[in-house]
């Protein structure tokens, strides 16, 4: 492993993407990319792009949080003896919160961290399993790490940032790398320090969405990487539709119980 600005890089990784079982494919049956990199430009695009507009209407005042960033209920809330209106949230049907707070983010700091790890982590993801079931790994751990944070955090806050996907690529490459038998130290040394990270500012990051990312993410790898050859892309594929069934639920689940 190889330390790197945020993250790792795995050569084991790399090198195994190189590989194809047929021309065009990677090691693990999907389509090999010309340019590993693009998906994850466009999403960093995509992030960048909605929060210039998040700045441009108001930055931390503006009504596009409210909208976008995953609240499990909104209602009228007791402070002190003081009744505050909540905004909206899942509860409230509010149901587009679990996908767009992934893309969502407020600080400079926030969006820096989790794009620089997405530029570092994606391309050697999308690389090692190609661009569809890379895609697969972000989005599906987004919304585990969205389902969740509906579970284990408090009804009223607010949850934004991609960093469930990001801890899901996390958790995707570290199954690559004990895969291949690659050195897992150097990664779960990153690993270590990202959750340290979070521990020790629990009150401003979202463990639960962290620890919900990643999980997603370390299922997502599994199905992907220990799939049977015979009939790999479908064994794949069930894997990944089990892993979108169960956060579904436990999403629709939850979301009945606040309501």
């Amino acid at each position: 492993m190889r330390p790197a600005s945020v993250g790792f890089q795995c050569p084991s990784c790399v090198r195994e993407g190189s590989k194809s079982t047929r021309a065009g494919r990677t090691a693990y049956g999907g389509q090999r990319p010309g340019n590993a990199a693009i998906t994850s430009q466009v999403l960093i695009a995509i992030n960048v792009a909605v929060w210039v507009l998040i700045l441009a209407t108001g930055g931390r005042g503006s009504d596009l949080i409210d909208r976008l960033a995953l609240r499990p209920s909104g209602g009228v809330v007791s402070v002190n003896g003081t009744l505050f209106r909540v905004p909206d949230g899942m509860a409230q049907g509010q149901y587009w919160q679990v996908l767009t707070s992934m893309f969502t983010h407020v600080e400079l700091w926030h969006i820096g961290f989790n794009m620089l790890a997405l530029w570092v982590l994606g391309p050697q993801l999308e690389l090692a399993i190609g661009r569809g079931r890379f895609l697969a790994v972000y989005l599906l751990s987004g919304l585990a790490a969205s389902a969740t944070v509906l579970w284990l955090s408090t009804s009223y806050v607010l949850t934004l940032g991609a960093s469930g996907a990001i801890f899901g690529l996390m958790g995707a490459l570290l199954v690559v790398t004990i895969k291949v038998h690659g050195d897992v130290r150097g990664m779960l040394t990153w690993i270590g320090i990202n959750f340290a990270i979070t521990l020790v500012f629990v009150n401003n990051i979202s463990w639960q969405g962290h620890l919900g990312g990643f999980v997603g993410g370390l299922l997502l790898g599994g199905a992907i990487v220990y799939a049977p050859r015979e009939r790999r892309a479908t064994w794949q594929l069930v894997g990944i539709a089990a892993v979108a069934v169960v956060v579904a639920l436990a999403t629709v689940t939850r979301v009945g119980v606040l309501a």
